[in-house]
């Protein structure tokens, strides 16, 4: 059975770098054909797709980011790292790791909470 956990700080301070980790447990995050997601939903809002990264470490980001993100791994750790830099309150969501398997979700993370306030 596949499994994603986020972790990292719940409260960010403006200005500063958010940086959330994925453990994944059951499959590989270097097997080619699945994706690693990084998706964010703010309070009362919808889905946001943030960030992607490959079986074969490749990376794509959505434009709306405007380059603050950026999406790592450690393989010996079957982990995926994203940083946003520069966050500001409106970075304040839940963020959820998922994978994909040709872009279409099959297994989420729970979700972890983060708030950017001073």
């Amino acid at each position: 059975q596949v499994q994603l956990q986020e972790s990292g700080p719940g409260l960010v301070k403006p200005s500063q770098t958010l940086s959330l980790i994925c453990t994944v447990s059951g499959a590989s995050i270097t097997t080619l054909g699945y994706g690693w997601n990084w998706i964010r939903q703010p309070p009362g809002k919808g889905l946001e797709w943030m960030g992607h990264i490959g079986g074969s470490g490749t990376t794509s980001y959505s434009p709306f980011l405007k380059s603050r993100a950026s999406i790592s791994r450690d393989p010996s750790r079957n982990q995926f790292t994203l940083q946003l830099s520069s966050v500001t309150p409106e970075d304040t969501a839940v963020y959820y790791c998922a994978r994909d398997y040709y872009w279409a979700y099959d297994y989420w993370g729970q979700g972890t909470q983060v708030t950017v306030s001073s």
